[in-house]
């Protein structure tokens, strides 16, 4: 079973019961009816990125769904939360790529998502061979990816959120559903 499509999700909720926020978020995200199964870093090979709304379009309620999540929840007030997922695809696609998650207490939705993209460009490039300094600053090393010539994009997808005022547990979440036809 391998998924042919992946598409990328994100959302925020608040509850005063942490389960409830979490759930909350889930809605947010879109995918709060399918019973989510957590997977590694693997984006499989010739798996095409569509939109939430054509990947939702092939799941039913009830549905056991594999995905790469994000997840951070706090009950301090005004406390920045964030979950990132980064992705990095190959130019060749019968090549597998990857996704990373990253949760972060204190950082904007930007640096976060940044981040989390470094980290799947990181792993891919290690992979495929590419050569690079890792002391470097990411925007340094992303060229230097793009110009090796085997990965072709690289992305990410995050949520942010400052702590309820009233301290009810805000939870985010972002996603990467797979959809196996």
């Amino acid at each position: 079973m391998v998924p042919t499509k992946v598409f990328f999700t994100k959302g925020a909720g608040v509850n005063k019961d942490r389960l409830a926020s979490f759930e909350s978020a889930l809605r947010n995200a879109g995918i709060e009816k399918f019973n989510l199964v957590s997977v590694s870093s693997i984006l499989p090979p010739n798996c095409k990125t569509v939109s939430r709304e054509e990947g939702l379009k092939h799941l039913n309620a009830g549905q056991i769904v594999f995905t790469v999540m994000a997840r951070n929840d706090t009950n301090e007030p005004n406390r920045l939360i964030s979950s990132a997922i980064g992705v990095a695809v190959p130019k060749e696609t019968d090549r597998y790529g990857y996704l990373s998650e990253h949760h972060a207490f204190g950082e904007k939705a930007e640096l976060s998502g940044e981040y989390a993209e470094d980290l799947a460009a990181t792993m891919l490039a290690t992979t495929l061979g590419v050569e690079f300094d890792s002391a470097k600053a990411w925007e340094e090393r992303e060229q230097i990816y793009k110009a090796s010539g085997h990965i072709f994009r690289t992305t990410n997808i995050c949520q942010s959120a400052e702590g309820n005022k009233d301290g009810l547990w805000t939870t985010v979440v972002a996603a990467a559903v797979f959809v196996v036809e």
